[in-house]
């Protein structure tokens, strides 16, 4: 037994460096990557988009902005950033666009607010979250992402998600930040249509905006005075304007992000699909990830952003075949507008029954495609 143990020992002491340095020279399994399929697809908004109603001057407006939306998700995709980083970086920068209806462009409330919605998804884990109604957060997209990171929850609403929004730093603003005069005429042709018309004024709507009286100057945290032009650029319809991002990063996953400032003269605290996981955004690796813009009532009642995703999982149909017949579900039922899809094949899919929808995409080419109107 003691020359056994003996010679196992002589052989450890052989064998063992031979055996660490084996083990030394196997490579360690690590994630697929490869950053030949990333890709950044984007939308600001369907509704009745038309030439006739375009200008050559807005038109290189909404053309320069997406483009510059996709070129800033790009470069974090391109330097191996996350996708759930790249959609946030994107819808921030929509949110600080006037021409957009999120953030800073939002359209006003029956009662002359800007009241902004948003949601988040990581489609590797399936965690989100969203804010709504919320008022002084300048970018309401960081403060979905911070309710899908910083907390137990889904969604916050109201003073509830602006109080969270302080706790975790996040840029507070004065409501006056969110005031543009397009938006607020926008309001002013509601609340006269709906007079013209007839309908109960059961609120009793202010003539001026309750945040920002017409003329007033402010002076804001960073130094710019609000938008002043007094056109109305806008063309997407008071019920359809919200942007949003999907991407696929070149670790194979999935991400999606919406904003809005949902619709023109809403009342009552009215939340459409946007902030809702599963109507207005979703995103699952396993299927795809969506982001949608349009009648929200019709896109929550058709759970649309899900219902896309369960396609191509469950029917294992295309992205582009599910997204167009949940696109035609919607109009079945009366409601139109579009949305943005993208499975983690890198397959693209915009569908929309309105007369034009804000969008474009970019792949790893770096090659940007930039489409607005049918």
């Amino acid at each position: 037994m003691k020359k056994l143990f003996v010679l196992l020992s002589g052989l450890l002491l052989t064998c063992g460096p031979l055996m660490a340095q084996v083990a030394a020279s196997t490579p360690v399994a690590t994630p697929a990557v490869d950053a030949g399929r990333i890709t950044l697809v984007i939308h600001g908004g369907a509704g009745t988009i038309t030439r006739a109603l375009m200008t050559p001057e807005k038109e290189k407006a909404y053309q320069e902005a997406l483009n510059k939306a996709l070129q800033i998700g790009y470069a974090i995709l391109k330097k191996g950033g996350t996708s759930l980083d790249a959609v946030e970086a994107t819808v921030r920068f929509m949110e600080d666009s006037p021409l957009f209806n999120a953030g800073k462009g939002a359209v006003f409330t029956h009662e002359g607010r800007n009241e902004l919605d948003a949601s988040i998804m990581d489609g590797r884990t399936l965690k989100a979250g969203s804010v709504a109604g919320v008022t002084i957060v300048r970018n309401p997209i960081s403060a979905a992402r911070a309710v899908m990171e910083k907390s137990e929850h889904v969604m916050l609403t109201g003073a509830g998600a602006e109080l969270f929004a302080r706790e975790k730093g996040l840029e507070i603003v004065s409501p006056e930040y969110f005031y543009t005069e397009a938006r607020y005429q926008q309001l002013q042709k509601a609340l006269q249509a709906e007079k013209s018309a007839g309908t109960p004024d059961e609120l009793n709507a202010p003539t001026k905006p309750a945040a920002l009286p017409k003329k007033t100057k402010l002076k804001l945290r960073n130094g710019r005075q609000p938008t002043g032009a007094t056109e109305n650029i806008f063309t997407e319809g008071k019920k359809y304007g919200t942007v949003g991002a999907v991407a696929l990063d070149q670790y194979g996953n999935l991400a999606a992000a919406t904003s809005t400032g949902g619709m023109t003269n809403k009342r009552y605290g009215r939340v459409g699909d946007a902030p809702i996981i599963g109507a207005g955004t979703y995103a699952d690796n396993s299927a795809c990830a969506v982001s949608c813009t349009g009648w929200g009532e019709y896109f929550i009642r058709a759970t649309v952003a899900r219902d896309v995703a369960a396609r191509v999982e469950y029917q294992r149909v295309p992205v582009q075949q599910a997204a167009q017949a949940t696109i035609d579900k919607v109009g079945q039922m009366g409601g139109d507008g579009g949305l943005i899809a993208l499975d983690a094949a890198g397959n693209v899919a915009m569908p929309f029954n309105s007369e034009g929808m804000y969008r474009g995409y970019i792949k790893a080419d770096g090659k940007p495609q930039i489409l607005i109107y049918k």
